[in-house]
């Protein structure tokens, strides 16, 4: 097949589309996308310092790369965060993948753990609690934990890799769960207010496939070939994943018209909440719509004194 602009070979076809791209039109073409989802949603400012989460996988490593290579010649800053969950033969490979990024477009590298910021890595935890998930444990600890530092940081943005079929099995896990409130602080920029104890989140990525983004990284050799946690083989969000990948194969254009259809109402669904009290956690006082935060709740329940 060959590219739709040079009649080069191609490596991709794009998603929804009859055209096919080499390696350099599909380099331009991501990055065109990335700097318009960044312009059209304000997610970055002049003088912003941007912490980007980290895993040393496909999607932050492009992450990593792409905003270094847009902001490198501004007066933007960019600060690596990187969390070492503790789940042995899947996060020692990635983490070393991070540190070589970083260092090759030197960029700063702030690490932290599981084991020294809860005293458990998630092998451990998964012995402790086995009627839990551990991507419940996973999932909560490594938000708080994301911004409990970048606070720390004093950064102004926290950037992640969540890309478009990311955001609509997010929308959809809410649905099933009838959790408003939980899809009113989804979007390109999460959250519904800003607030000093919260560092709000930004997904340039919001509009590109996960096809895309995984033929970016690794056509530009940004990290290796992608391993599953071995713990989110049965968790909510691949059961969903698998539903939506299905209807994606025989409905072409079915993520995208989720996350279209999903920025129409998500205006109102944001105002709809704009009011609502951020609590602090009576135990961390880390910000929470609750009196006490999740994370409190299963380190509580871990037997865990923070």
């Amino acid at each position: 097949m060959k590219c739709h602009q040079c009649n080069s070979k191609s490596i991709i076809k794009l998603p929804n589309s009859e055209i096919s791209l080499c390696k350099k039109h599909f380099n331009t073409y991501f990055e065109k996308k990335v700097r318009k989802t960044i312009r059209v949603n304000k997610l970055i400012d002049k003088k912003d310092t941007i912490a980007i989460a980290v895993s040393g996988g496909k999607d932050s490593s492009a992450l990593l790369y792409i905003l270094n290579k847009i902001f490198k010649p501004t007066k933007i800053k960019l600060i690596a965060i990187s969390v070492d969950e503790g789940i042995k033969k899947y996060r020692d490979p990635n983490f070393k993948s991070v540190k070589n990024l970083c260092k090759k477009l030197e960029i700063p590298l702030k690490t932290y753990s599981f084991k020294k910021e809860f005293k458990k890595t998630m092998n451990e935890i998964t012995k402790t609690d086995k009627d839990t998930h551990p991507c419940t444990y996973c999932g909560v600890f490594r938000r708080k934990l994301l911004n409990e530092k970048a606070v720390k940081l004093k950064v102004n943005k926290l950037a992640t890799g969540h890309n478009l079929d990311d955001e609509a099995e997010s929308i959809v896990m809410n649905q099933f769960r009838k959790n408003i409130r939980a899809s009113a602080i989804l979007g390109p920029l999460t959250g519904v207010k800003d607030d000093p104890k919260f560092i709000r989140r930004i997904k340039p990525f919001y509009l590109l496939t996960d096809k895309e983004v995984a033929t970016f990284a690794y056509t530009n050799n940004l990290c290796n070939e992608s391993t599953k946690c071995p713990y989110s083989i049965n968790c909510y969000r691949r059961q969903v994943q698998k539903i939506l990948n299905n209807f994606e194969k025989r409905y072409p254009g079915t993520k995208y018209n989720i996350v279209s259809a999903f920025l129409a109402i998500l205006p109102k669904l944001k105002e709809s909440f704009k009011e609502s009290e951020i609590k602090t956690c009576k135990t961390c006082s880390a910000p929470t719509s609750k009196d006490t935060c999740r994370a409190c709740v299963l380190l509580k329940k871990l037997k865990i004194k923070k």
